[in-house]
C-alpha cells in the first residue's frame, strides 16, 4: 500500500497520479503500485511540487514496516533515529505567521 499527500500542488500533477492511484479525500491518494512506479511517480512530485507540500508513505522491510518521504513543509521533518523514522514538528520563527500556534 502507497499513500501520498499533496498540498498546494499544480492540478496537473495531481491529475498524474488519479491515473495510476484513488483519491479518496482531496490530496490523498492510496493505492498498491509497484517500486518502480512509486519512484517515477516521486520523481515526478519531485519536479512539480513547486511551492507546495507532498508526503509519501509506502510499505518497506523495516521495523516499522514503512517509509516515509516529505517534500515542502519545512514546519514537518522526518528524523531518522538508528532506523525508526519519527517526525520533528519544528517550531515557527517569531514573526513568521503568528496565526498558525494558538496558545
Amino acid at each position: 500500500m502507497t499513500v501520498i499527500v499533496l498540498s498546494r500542488v499544480p492540478p496537473g500533477l495531481r491529475g498524474d497520479l488519479a491515473k495510476w492511484m484513488l483519491e479518496v479525500r482531496p490530496g490523498v491518494y492510496v493505492g498498491r503500485l509497484t517500486a518502480a512506479l512509486r519512484v517515477r511517480l516521486w520523481d515526478r512530485i519531485t519536479k512539480y511540487v513547486k511551492h507546495g507540500d507532498a508526503t509519501l508513505v509506502y510499505v518497506a522491510s523495516n521495523e516499522q514496516g514503512y517509509r516515509i518521504l516529505t517534500l515542502g513543509d519545512p514546519s514537518y521533518r522526518v528524523r531518522d533515529f538508528e532506523g525508526l523514522q519519527l517526525i520533528e514538528r519544528v517550531p515557527i520563527a517569531e514573526g513568521d505567521d503568528p496565526g498558525e500556534e494558538l496558545e
